[in-house]
């Protein structure tokens, strides 16, 4: 393995964790409506558990109202179910094949909740991307027949990606506290 491929592979990974923490966020619960809120549900559907996006289609008609058509009707008990169950303090309410999901406003100490709850996503986010570090240099220092010249130039360059990806991270994470606490 050469020094571009090991550095371009502790890039990849640093992107995944920056990624990974950006869809993490996206399900955090703000004053509005967003599809991706339920993304992380799980319905009890044909005998396993199926991510709601394959069982049904979200959509954000108002500012303050989730809607969500099943693919299947026999399912919406188990999408009721599932939303009620899921922690985000949400009441789903079925209206013939349609389930209407209205987002109630969040309390200052709920707000306070979701920022402490964005703090730890995004440092699992930092902490991916810091494995991603630790393993592309460890590589650089393990190759032989290279230069130490070039393995303090790659080791700079992973170094430079993992600013950048933490720089990332933290943008995330200061637009999602904004959106959380704005009322």
């Amino acid at each position: 393995m050469t020094l571009p491929e090991i550095v371009s592979q502790a890039q990849a990974g640093m992107q995944k964790a920056v990624e990974n923490t950006k869809r993490e966020l996206s399900t955090i619960r703000t004053g509005k409506a967003s599809p991706h809120l339920l993304d992380t549900i799980r319905v009890d559907a044909y005998g396993s558990q199926m991510a709601m996006n394959q069982v049904a289609m979200v959509s954000a008609p108002e500012p303050r109202m989730l809607t969500v058509q099943p693919f299947d009707k026999g399912l919406t008990q188990a999408i009721e179910k599932a939303i009620r169950d899921s922690g985000l303090g949400l009441n789903p309410q079925s209206q013939g094949g349609l389930i209407r999901v209205p987002l109630p406003m969040l309390s200052e100490e709920r707000r306070k909740e979701m920022v402490k709850l964005c703090s730890k996503l995004a440092e699992e986010g930092r902490v991916g991307v810091r494995h991603a570090r630790t393993d592309g240099m460890s590589r650089i220092k393990k190759l032989e027949h290279v230069s130490e010249d070039e393995k303090v130039r790659s080791e700079k360059d992973v170094q430079k990606h993992t600013d950048d990806a933490v720089h990332q991270i933290d943008e995330l994470m200061k637009a999602k506290e904004a959106e959380v606490l704005e009322v």
